[in-house]
This record gives structure tokens, C-alpha cells and sequence, in this order.
């Protein structure tokens, strides 16, 4: 992060920072948590992380937070790798083919260019257990389906402009539908209940049908 980033109060015990896009908010939320976990942070609440803000909420003292984020310049590589996650999936999705056809390759390279990355989860939101995950090169950004879904089935692997997800339930979608996982990304009964979080990598791996 260059540029000293912007700071805006949100009522009385909460800010807002806005960076230039999600690799300087990655690198602002890991300084952040960083120090949160050495106790050299003024006590705060909640962390969230978003495209191009980070939201602090429940701040004790607002003052001091707001000089210390004007003059963060934490480096991109500089937050801790957080844990890996890999998530099997069988890519059988409706729009396989179509985003192949849009990537100028086969389905089967599809498959090959997907699993290649290491992905982070950049940020959440949408549903609750929802990840949007960066990791895939910047060429094969994919467009939003035209027209949405009315339902996409628990555990859909797909994807929107830079991002990869999994759908946690059973929801309407417009995301580009690659695959399936059976692994449950949100489980009330489990702490955490959600198995993606920002910070966390994640690997996905090709199995055969029916070992999703």
C-alpha cells in the first residue's frame, strides 16, 4: 500500500477504510489482525473485510485507531499465510462447457487452469459461509450469467469476474456454475460454522462424480 489509505468514522465506534481493491485490503487485514494478536491494537470488535474497505467496529478509542490507519503502509506479503483448506470437487457444473468456450480452451484444460492456483479467501458476505476467493489469473475473469438462477444447489463451485465461490445453501445465483463440492462450508454445530474465512487458502482438487 503506497498511498495513505482513507479513513471515514461511521458513527460513533466504528471505521470505515478505503484502499484501491482487494490485494491492499488483504494486506491491510492481516497488519491489522497481526497486531490485534500482539495486543499493540486499540481494542476493536469486528474486522471486516470487504472488495475495497475494511470496517472496524466496536473501537475503544477512535482517535488513536484513525492515526494509526493514516499511516499504515503494510506490505502485501507481508501478512502471515493463513490455514490451507482443500475443497474436492467434481466438475460436472452447467457452465463448464461455456466457460471453456469463453477461455478458448476444452473443458478438461478448464478443470486444469481451476485447480492450478493456491486461492485466498479475500473477503465474505452474500451468505452467511460464503467466500469470495482470488488465486485465478486475471485473464480468466468470467462474466455473471446473463440471467440468474433462481436456485443454485449447496455446495456449487463457480464463478463471477475475478472471484471463485461455493455456494453454502441452496440460494438464487448468477455465478457461472464449474462444479459441486460435498464439503459442508457452513455448519451451525461446528465452531467455527464457517469453514471460509478471510485469510484462508485454499486449494480445489479435481475427484470423480459422486466423491464431491
Amino acid at each position: 500500500m503506497g498511498d495513505a489509505p482513507l479513513v471515514r468514522a461511521v458513527g460513533e465506534r466504528a471505521l470505515l477504510v478505503e484502499v484501491a481493491g482487494t490485494a491492499e485490503v488483504g494486506a491491510l487485514y492481516g497488519w491489522l489482525r497481526e497486531r490485534q494478536a500482539a495486543g499493540e491494537l486499540t481494542p476493536v470488535e469486528e474486522i471486516v473485510p470487504a472488495a475495497r474497505t475494511v470496517l472496524l467496529d466496536g473501537v475503544a478509542d477512535v482517535r488513536a485507531l484513525t492515526a494509526l490507519l493514516r499511516t499504515a503502509r503494510p506490505a502485501a506479503a507481508g501478512a502471515a499465510p493463513g490455514p490451507l483448506l482443500e475443497v474436492p470437487t467434481v466438475y460436472d457444473g452447467a457452465d463448464l462447457a461455456e466457460v471453456a468456450a469463453l477461455w478458448e480452451v476444452s473443458p478438461e484444460a478448464a478443470v486444469r487452469i481451476h485447480t492450478a492456483p493456491e486461492y485466498v479467501v479475500a473477503f465474505c458476505g452474500f451468505a452467511p459461509g460464503f467466500g469470495y476467493l482470488t488465486g485465478l489469473p486475471r485473464q480468466y475473469g468470467t462474466p455473471r450469467r446473463a440471467s440468474p438462477r433462481s436456485s443454485v444447489p449447496a455446495g456449487s463451485v463457480a464463478l463471477a469476474g475475478p472471484y471463485t465461490g461455493v455456494y453454502p445453501r441452496s440460494s438464487p445465483g448468477g455465478w457461472q456454475l464449474l462444479g459441486r463440492t460435498g464439503l459442508p462450508l457452513w455448519d451451525t454445530s461446528r465452531e467455527p460454522a464457517a469453514l471460509l474465512a478471510p485469510g484462508v487458502r485454499v486449494r480445489f482438487t479435481a475427484v470423480r462424480g459422486g466423491a464431491g
